[in-house]
């Protein structure tokens, strides 16, 4: 079987008709990024002109629910009607196609006949309005108008599910502080107090480690942190509990220098960390050691915890990866899921445990992920 391509020239685009496809959505693809930061003025000015270019029309209006959001085009006389247009449309949800009698006004040379607003929804709720003016009315209009209004609502959606997915990031980051602070906070304080009288440098230095890690987990900006950052700060907390462990804590730490930038979820190698000294060294007779390395593996960056502790039951971490509140384990299952959210499925945490055994938690995270940056 022989197959044929027919190669066009540079800057060919086939027939009218798929140039026509291409410019209606290249000119939508202009409109996307203002109406995924949601239903704003300043979305709404961003993207309104792109939206009228669609539609062809001499002026075109957006609203929310109550006031006037953005204006472009002509007939600007009109724009203080378009709250009371868009009154019918969010109270019953369907477009109305408005005459002269509501856009009355005093210039005889007025050429606006008619508007077409169609409503703006998120979850099935009227959320605002689009609103097109024109000097004649048809039925392709109006149904073009209400497309138009369709594709805006479905931007709108996504935005809102980008919001709701910040606003979960943040809750499960409060959370996780919640889970983790009380515990260590009263361990490090009492281990820095014990320093107070026998040697008050050394209080002094922890007094300053605590101050710096803390001051890096309670931090309020950003949800993405570097591994550089975040191996600085489990550092601090291991510094913090071998003044508590004296000996029986020793630390290995192996970097390669080449995965120190990559980006990951904030406060995402700290729980399993303190997972290590509290469920697998703090039962354990005798000294005990935490392995932490950083791999370069081509694409990948590979993250490992290690302790050679008293290991889990692994139907017990099962659990605890599934957010399961009868376990104690410190924030698996909310840095598993928000691995998963952040990068896919295929990058959740991977547990190696038995009872006796010890405890291996590996991470992989991407070096380069889009709309991922510290």
């Amino acid at each position: 079987m022989v197959t044929r391509f027919r190669w066009f020239r540079p800057g060919h685009l086939g027939s009218e008709a798929d140039r026509a496809t291409f410019r209606t959505l290249h000119t939508a693809s202009l409109a996307t990024p203002a109406l995924r930061a949601g239903l704003t003025a300043q979305s709404a000015d961003r993207s309104l002109r792109y939206l009228r270019s669609l539609l062809g029309a001499p002026a075109a209006a957006m609203t929310d629910t109550e006031q006037l959001l953005a204006w472009d085009g002509r007939f600007h006389h009109h724009a203080h009607q378009t709250p009371g247009l868009a009154g019918s449309v969010v109270a019953d949800g369907g477009t109305a196609v408005l005459g002269r009698r509501e856009l009355s006004c005093g210039d005889a040379a007025c050429g606006v006949r008619h508007v077409v607003v169609s409503p703006l929804t998120v979850d099935e709720h009227v959320v605002g309005t689009l609103q097109v003016f024109t000097s004649w009315t048809s039925a392709g209009l109006v149904r073009a108008t209400n497309e138009v209004a369709r594709w805006v609502s479905g931007q709108l959606e996504l935005a809102e599910l980008d919001a709701s997915r910040t606003r979960l990031m943040e809750a499960e980051l409060r959370a996780l502080r919640a889970q983790i602070s009380p515990h260590f906070i009263y361990n490090s304080l009492t281990a820095i107090a014990s320093f107070v009288r026998t040697d008050p440098e050394r209080a002094r230095e922890l007094l300053l480690e605590f101050a710096e890690f803390t001051r890096y987990s309670f931090r309020r900006h950003g949800e993405f942190t570097t591994l550089d950052e975040e191996l600085r700060s489990v550092e601090r907390y291991l510094v913090l509990e071998k003044a508590r462990f004296g000996d029986r804590l020793n630390l290995t730490l192996r970097v390669a220098p080449e995965v120190l930038s990559v980006t990951l979820p904030f406060l995402c190698l700290q729980p399993l960390v303190e997972n290590a000294v509290r469920h697998g060294l703090e039962g354990k007779v005798g000294p005990g050691r935490v392995t932490i390395l950083a791999e370069d593996h081509d694409q990948v960056a590979v993250i490992s915890v290690e302790d050679d502790g008293v290991g889990e039951d692994p139907e017990r971490v099962r659990r605890a990866l599934t957010g399961d509140g009868t376990t104690d384990s410190v924030g698996l299952g909310n840095v598993d899921e928000r691995l998963r959210s952040t990068y896919g499925d295929d990058y959740g945490l991977v547990v190696e445990t038995a009872p006796g055994a010890g405890t291996k938690v590996t991470v992989r995270v991407p070096k380069f992920a889009p709309g991922v940056h510290a």
